[in-house]
């Protein structure tokens, strides 16, 4: 238990030092909010679906959760390169117990960006309709940290080449965001679209949150939070597995 809090702590500190990377996080989601929260919100309301920023409030905060998780498995490929890597792999502990602490630090650094967003939504408007249940949604916020980061770490893995690592990224992690529903309900799509939606696991984490903070769901907390912890604990066997192969 300690190594695995030294090393959450290691990657905490980590990020408070690095300002620009907090403030840089911070571009994507909130362009989402304002272009396309005000920009679609008239067509939402025109069509009867209430306020847009409400609706994609939830969505943008588990974006910002998703991209910061998954890009935290950069760090193992950098410290195999700068030798940092080696210097922990000798440790006289498992490496499942390091991926666990380094899992669990990646996953606190992406909670505190989705609660920074969730911050800022209020401060635009955005307003949870239960105050009872925002508990519900900070658990929903952490499995959706952690299943990401232990995906991002899993391919950080198998990966040396620091640059091929945000293409591999981008390529898996835009369309677990667009097709989550994050940005549109997810009822009455076409059926190939119906079945990806319901194949990408970004989309129960996106359902949870959305229920917890504004009451609308489609799958059912049982269902999210079964989904949820299932690939969390399936990538972070994966991520282990992969791990304790690691030759530096």
């Amino acid at each position: 238990m300690s190594t695995i809090y030294i090393l959450w702590l290691r990657q905490l500190k980590r990020y408070s030092r690095s300002k620009a990377r907090m403030i840089g996080s911070l571009g994507q989601p909130l362009l989402f909010l304002v272009a396309l929260g005000y920009g679609f919100g008239p067509i939402y309301e025109k069509a009867g679906q209430g306020n847009y920023i409400d609706f994609i409030a939830p969505g943008v905060i588990a974006m910002s959760i998703l991209f910061t998780a998954v890009f935290s498995g950069i760090e193992i490929i950098w410290d195999r390169q700068f030798g940092f890597l080696k210097e922990t792999l000798v440790a006289p502990v498992s490496r499942t117990t390091i991926m666990i602490g380094r899992t669990l630090g990646g996953a606190t650094v992406a909670m505190i960006q989705g609660i920074i967003i969730f911050l800022i939504t209020l401060l635009i408007g955005f307003r949870p309709e239960s105050l009872a249940l925002l508990p519900v949604a900070f658990v929903f916020m952490a499995l959706i940290a952690i299943m990401f980061t232990a995906l991002g770490t899993a391919i950080a893995c198998v990966l040396e080449d620091m640059q091929a690592f945000p293409l591999i990224m981008n390529f898996l992690v835009m369309p677990l965001f667009f097709l989550s529903g994050a940005m549109f309900p997810l009822k009455d799509l076409p059926g190939p679209i119906a079945v990806l939606t319901r194949l990408d696991p970004m989309s129960y984490g996106v359902d949870g949150l959305r229920g917890a903070l504004i009451g609308m769901m489609e799958f059912g907390y049982a269902t999210d939070l079964a989904v949820l912890v299932i690939i969390s604990a399936i990538l972070l066997a994966i991520g282990s597995w992969l791990f304790s192969r690691i030759q530096v």
